[in-house]
């Protein structure tokens, strides 16, 4: 069944002028990065809002920091899996126009793919909380103070609850999507507002690659379960 599914998606994508991607955590979890809601996920034992918040950032830096940490030191153990690099091969064949991804590992980055918004930032790139200067891994881990103005509270460049979402990303997908005859939504539940707006601003056709099934007010035209690594080398095989 999975067979004619891949097949039709191949089509679909084969004859569509502007093809957009949306990912999210399912796509990271093949490199052994946590998703969120899952059993095994971040927020199984963790109260998100007492810890990736503003409140946190102010209120309890300590605890800020040492979560963030430990993503980080996570992080510096994975890599893109074979997914990330077959969409990064599709965007070079001239089969996808942009990815738009929730995940703030930054792995889609790694795999060379252009034209990606991070709609949730990207954890790798530190900051100044006051001013805003540019740091390094190093000097967040380490607890640094900026080198510019002196603050102690360097942080992720990530979205916290509390926080919108980065403007020009965000604009950019809202375009992409607008302008796009296929959306391929990959490894999210669509749970996460305002993300989860996207695909009902899709007027062309929607396909979802999930391990889940999701709300049916989404109207996707084809569904496609299982994991995003899986059915993603099942495509390059069809497409080659």
């Amino acid at each position: 069944m999975i067979e004619g599914a891949i097949l039709k998606l191949k089509e679909m994508i084969e004859n569509s002028k502007l093809t957009v991607i949306l990912t999210g955590a399912g796509m990271d979890t093949e490199s052994n990065i946590p998703d969120f809601r899952s059993k095994d996920g971040w927020w199984r034992n963790i109260d998100p809002r007492t810890v990736a918040s503003t409140d946190a950032l102010y209120g309890n830096y300590e605890l800020f920091h040492e979560f963030y940490s430990m993503r980080i030191n996570n992080l510096t153990k994975c890599k893109p899996h074979r997914g990330h690099y077959i969409l990064t091969e599709l965007q070079e064949k001239g089969l996808i126009h942009s990815v738009a991804t929730q995940n703030v590992s930054g792995l889609q980055n790694l795999s060379g793919t252009k034209n990606i918004y991070e709609l949730h930032g990207n954890i790798q790139r530190i900051r100044c909380e006051r001013c805003s200067e540019e740091a390094t891994i190093e000097e967040f881990l380490n607890k640094h103070n900026c080198k510019e103005c002196g603050s102690s509270m360097l942080r992720p460049g990530v979205t916290l609850f509390g926080e919108s979402l980065p403007q020009e990303d965000w604009n950019n997908a809202i375009r992409d999507i607008e302008k796009a005859d296929l959306l391929i939504v990959i490894g999210t539940s669509l749970q996460v507002s305002p993300v989860n707006q996207l695909p009902l601003m899709m007027k062309g056709n929607k396909v979802l690659i999930n391990r889940e099934d999701v709300d049916e007010d989404y109207d996707f035209h084809l569904k496609i379960l299982g994991s995003a690594g899986d059915v993603l080398r099942k495509l390059e095989e069809a497409i080659e």
